[in-house]
């Protein structure tokens, strides 16, 4: 099970569910024929009214980081000394390299988190796993998502949050922080995911002539699909690599950040797509229809699947309202694993 991070914001919300209107779209949810099977336990929440849209930025004050200075090392910081800044304080430590992480883009980081006032450490992925962070999409503390907007990967970032941008005036009790607490973060930059990425595994040859022959482009477009013509649709569930990738090995228990798209076996008409969103989608693997569940798990990170799912392991007779799935349909899903958050 995944461990949860004081970097969300709280209190935690359910997403929307499969079965939502074309609304969703817009706003770069999952689309209403997206594989969600029930009520997402993702958290999200929206930042505190009292928080600026676009917070004043400044260089400081700072604690120094006193021991652990390299990049990716567990840092030491100090107390903060004096009062700090009612603005977010924010200074790179460590430049980075190639283009800056703007809103709905994932990063995978490294980070320490400590009270202003006490230099009490309340979390850390520092000999843990690191974290995801996904921008602009107000899951995680507000100060947080601004002082990473821009940031490049290799980057080591200290700031300093006021509780105007972290938890408001309610704290986080559960982590020791008091309504008042400014937050000092350090935060490397490991990894950055973009709505252009795609798997970048190497190609499996596919020799079934009755089953979906699949793109293997890694230039983050949609791949294509060629369906068999006149072959019947399997009855049991088909998951088959396209490319495969050398990451770790998917559980069921993880949350998956893909690439996606959905068809229909008959007709082959696309019903929903990440591509054509410019949007990743991340979710728990053990939220979604069946056969994504018991497809996806297995395989590895920075591969590409073909998934062929029979009603049962779909959405039987009960697709999701305004999807354009039709009831009992046999369902072709390309997913590009990017990561594991």
């Amino acid at each position: 099970m995944r461990r949860r991070s004081v970097l969300f914001a709280v209190p935690a919300l359910m997403l929307t569910a499969a079965g939502c209107g074309k609304d969703d779209k817009k706003s770069g949810s999952a689309a209403s024929g997206s594989p969600t099977n029930s009520a997402s336990a993702t958290p999200s929440a929206t930042p505190s009214s009292s928080a600026p849209a676009k917070p004043k930025i400044v260089s400081g004050p700072l604690p120094a980081i006193t021991a652990g200075t390299a990049f990716n090392k567990k840092p030491t910081v100090a107390k903060g000394t004096g009062k700090p800044s009612t603005d977010l304080a924010v200074k790179v430590e460590i430049p980075g390299t190639g283009a800056g992480a703007v809103a709905g883009d994932y990063l995978r980081v490294n980070y320490l988190g400590q009270i202003w006032d006490t230099g009490k450490v309340y979390d850390t992925s520092f000999g843990h796993a690191p974290y995801a962070i996904p921008l602009g999409q107000s899951k995680v503390i507000p100060g947080l998502d601004q002082a990473l907007t821009g940031q490049k990967v290799n980057s080591r970032v200290l700031m300093a949050i006021p509780p105007s941008l972290a938890y408001g005036t309610a704290g986080y009790s559960q982590a020791g922080i008091k309504p008042t607490d400014t937050l000092v973060f350090v935060v490397d930059v490991l990894e950055r995911f973009t709505g252009k990425d795609s798997a970048k595994g190497t190609p499996v040859p596919q020799t079934d002539t009755k089953l979906p022959k699949v793109g293997t482009n890694t230039d983050g477009k949609i791949p294509s699909v060629t369906l068999p013509k006149g072959a019947k649709a399997p009855t049991k569930l088909v998951s088959n690599y396209v490319l495969e990738g050398s990451g770790a090995v998917v559980k069921d228990s993880d949350t998956l950040l893909v690439q996606y798209q959905g068809l229909l076996w008959d007709g082959g008409k696309q019903f929903d797509s990440s591509y054509s969103r410019s949007a990743l989608t991340d979710f728990p693997l053990k939220n979604v229809i069946p056969a994504w569940t018991q497809g996806l798990a297995g395989k590895k990170v920075g591969s590409r699947v073909m998934l062929v799912a029979p009603p049962a392991l779909a959405y039987k007779d009960q697709p999701p309202q305004g999807s354009g799935i039709p009831s009992n349909a046999t369902l072709v899903f390309t997913v590009d694993i990017l990561a594991t958050l």
